[in-house]
């Protein structure tokens, strides 16, 4: 990507740049619910909005349904500040047609107002929603992007730590598994990741977890425990600015004896997948490819 288009994506995209004050914030959020609605394909793709408690939750039914046995959780990303039904579409929208599972999605509280453990525990909520009504634990995908990642993690260790089974595979999208802000691809990918910045990802740590230690696995799952873990695919871009979250999440999964694909678009950065163009559909026909391959084997 040349340095043109990379200032363009900058100037135009909603996450870069800050979080920090209550302005910036609101702002901030205005602009991902529209860019949600307005990347969001228009599949034949029907989608049923509803409640679990207060949580509000969403389902999508692809036309090209072909096994009502599995389904798709997805968490959505944004720093655990931003993002709703509106944003979380877009990648709902682009996994129900690309695996022909019915996806569902949820809008968790948002901090500051709604500091740590709000969000996990609007997580289990949901979770434990689909396990009653929707499908049993090995034939649910979890899947997030970037906070969503995490949250898709964390969710994942919680349950295996309380002795209760985890989902089938976890899907992953640019996860953010470290929270301390200390890998060497912030630096690196500063200037050529067109979405994502430090300033925004630490303002947002900061909102989430308070003065709690980053370290702690609640917040960073990267240090938590992945003995007995599902199978993880990732996918990230080699411009993103944490792409070594990715990678460093694949040697941990691999050093503890589970399995992990790291899928990493060399002109991709941080959550590709969201946007329009071949390089975004080519990597959720991968992603296809993969899920197809998990579930009833290697053709």
């Amino acid at each position: 990507m040349s340095n043109g288009w990379v200032k363009t994506l900058k100037t135009l995209n909603f996450i870069s740049g800050k979080s920090g004050s209550e302005a910036e914030l609101m702002r901030h959020r205005k602009r991902a619910e529209w860019a949600g609605r307005l990347a969001t394909p228009k599949g034949d793709v029907e989608r049923k909005r509803f409640l679990v408690g207060s949580i509000p939750c969403e389902e999508f039914i692809p036309a090209t349904e072909h096994d009502p046995e599995y389904v798709i959780l997805y968490c959505h990303g944004g720093g655990y500040v931003s993002g709703g039904l509106d944003y979380a579409g877009n990648l709902s929208v682009k996994l129900a047609m690309a695996t022909g599972f019915k996806v569902y999605s949820f809008a968790y509280r948002l901090a500051p107002e709604h500091p740590y453990p709000a969000a996990s525990e609007d997580a289990a909520a949901v979770w434990d929603y689909l396990m009653e009504n929707a499908a049993s634990a090995d034939h649910v995908l979890l899947a997030g992007d970037s906070a969503g990642g995490n949250m898709a993690l964390c969710l994942t260790q919680r349950l295996i730590s309380e002795g209760k089974p985890a989902p089938r595979e976890l899907l992953l999208f640019s996860p953010w598994t470290d929270m301390t802000g200390t890998s060497e691809s912030y630096t690196t990918n500063q200037d050529i990741d067109p979405i994502l910045t430090k300033e925004f990802v630490m303002d947002s740590a900061k909102s989430y977890m308070g003065e709690n230690d980053p370290k702690d696995p609640a917040f960073s799952p990267l240090f938590g425990s992945f003995e007995n873990f599902p199978p993880v695919y990732i996918m990230a871009g080699r411009n993103g600015i944490l792409l070594d979250d990715s990678v460093k999440l694949k040697e941990r999964i691999d050093s503890s004896g589970g399995k992990a694909e790291l899928d990493i678009e060399e002109k991709g950065w941080h959550v590709y997948q969201q946007m329009p163009g071949s390089m975004a559909k080519k990597a959720m026909k991968r992603l296809a490819e993969h899920v197809s391959d998990e579930i009833y084997g290697k053709r």
